[in-house]
């Protein structure tokens, strides 16, 4: 499959490709090997949109996803795309809103292939910021919230 290596001011992010569209995206340290370097169409819009997301001068990504996961796990992520930039919901409300348990949602949360464009950091429990998979943990959920915020670009 092929794959980029885009450089972010968190980290290196490895996205990868499959018939045209997004199949993951995530720190190069958490998926094997080092990313790549194919200049596809899809990844190369990809590192475009994402450029411009660190820079704070974009809000919604337009790319193609196809992230694999349980009926369960697709669900929780179609509601995580719905969450509006720059905001935050509660396991708990996704859960609700899904017919699932908060525990569960925080689980498919963590299974997310597609960090950042499926924005998982938008999702916190109930006691706040609780944990995040990608990069550096919690420290990263809470760097992509204060960007989201308004609170300075990471560039």
């Amino acid at each position: 499959m092929p794959s980029l290596t885009v450089a972010s001011p968190l980290g290196d992010l490895a996205v990868t490709e499959e018939d045209g569209a997004i199949v993951s995206l995530g720190w190069v340290s958490e998926r094997e090997g080092t990313g790549g370097s194919d200049e596809t169409p899809v990844l190369v819009e990809a590192r475009r949109q994402l450029g411009e997301y660190f820079a704070g001068e974009r809000t919604i990504f337009y790319l193609p996803l196809a992230p694999k996961g349980t009926e369960f796990e697709r669900k929780v992520w179609d509601e995580l795309l719905a969450i509006p930039y720059g905001e935050v919901k509660l396991y708990g409300d996704i859960a609700r809103s899904i017919g699932g348990i908060a525990r569960a949602v925080g689980g498919a949360c963590g299974s997310n292939p597609i960090a950042i464009v499926i924005p998982c950091h938008r999702c916190v429990g109930q006691s706040g910021l609780t944990g995040f998979s990608g990069g550096k943990g919690v420290d990263t959920k809470k760097a992509l919230i204060d960007l989201e915020r308004g609170q300075g670009k990471l560039f």
